[in-house]
């Protein structure tokens, strides 16, 4: 007969006993924690960190038209989709002044893109004619 291999288990921990068990000693067992009983008339100081007042009630009064915001591919996507402005959607939602900014990041996404559309809008043409 062959001797059976055995696996490791490598889940197991070696079981080791607490300092709170029955079966230590008392004078190595842990001595249970003592709670200090808290007085409810007494006044609590906490230290909370100060915000800017700008930012009261969640939002920052000082930020104020012309908005300068930042287009997303999707959204620059979903405007040619749509066949939508980029700048009047904007205003017509924000009811103010909004100036698009496009970071650098973004236009070579669209250049990436771009050859899916071009091509197309070339094939769509030439099956017209």
């Amino acid at each position: 007969m062959r001797k059976q291999k055995k696996t490791r288990n490598y889940a197991t921990m070696k079981r080791t006993l607490s300092l709170r068990d029955q079966r230590l000693k008392e004078k190595d067992r842990l001595k249970p924690k003592e709670k200090e009983k808290k007085d409810p008339s007494t006044l609590t100081e906490r230290e909370v960190p100060q915000h800017p007042s700008c930012l009261f009630c969640q939002y920052n009064t000082q930020l104020g038209p012309p908005y300068h915001i930042l287009v997303d591919t999707n959204f620059i996507n979903f405007s040619i989709k749509a066949k939508l402005d980029l700048v009047q959607p904007m205003m017509d939602c924000l009811y103010v002044k909004c100036i698009p900014c496009i970071t650098d990041y973004v236009m070579a996404e669209i250049e990436k893109l771009g050859q899916k559309y071009n091509s197309g809008s070339k094939d769509r043409q030439g099956s017209k004619i």
